[in-house]
């Protein structure tokens, strides 16, 4: 019982995770972003702290945004990677399927692999010896 609440739990923060992960990398999130930062320094507030006050709320917005930037890019770069490792896989004929999308298995899919490759490994450095 408490496995099944384990994998329910599981595959609920994974769907949560791949959910925050693209809203955080969409356009729409970014602009609304950069508006509630404009928002935030044109308050009369940010006037009249000191200088270093100022700067810091300067640097937290941009760092706030950068957030937004960078899994922008790395989605990007993330589902290119994941597209030419699927081609090289698919176009070897020896070449295992079942790791062509690997990056939408669940967790546990992806365990059940890295053991099976582990044993594949295992019996190659028997061989070799």
């Amino acid at each position: 019982m408490m496995k099944n609440i384990y994998r329910y739990t599981e595959k609920g923060f994974e769907k949560l995770v791949s959910f925050a992960i693209a809203l955080l990398g969409n356009s729409i999130t970014f602009i609304i972003a950069l508006c509630l930062v404009i928002f935030w320094l044109s308050n009369k507030k940010f006037y009249t702290q000191d200088i270093h006050s100022c700067i810091g709320d300067v640097i937290l917005g941009v760092a706030f945004l950068s957030l937004f930037i960078i899994q922008k890019s790395f989605n990007r770069f993330s589902a290119s990677l994941h597209l030419k490792v699927n081609e090289l896989v698919a176009s070897h004929e020896p070449a295992n399927n079942a790791v062509i999308n690997l990056e939408r298995k669940t967790e546990q899919e992806i365990t059940e692999l890295t053991k099976e490759y582990d044993e594949l490994s295992e019996l190659a450095k028997e061989n070799k010896s």
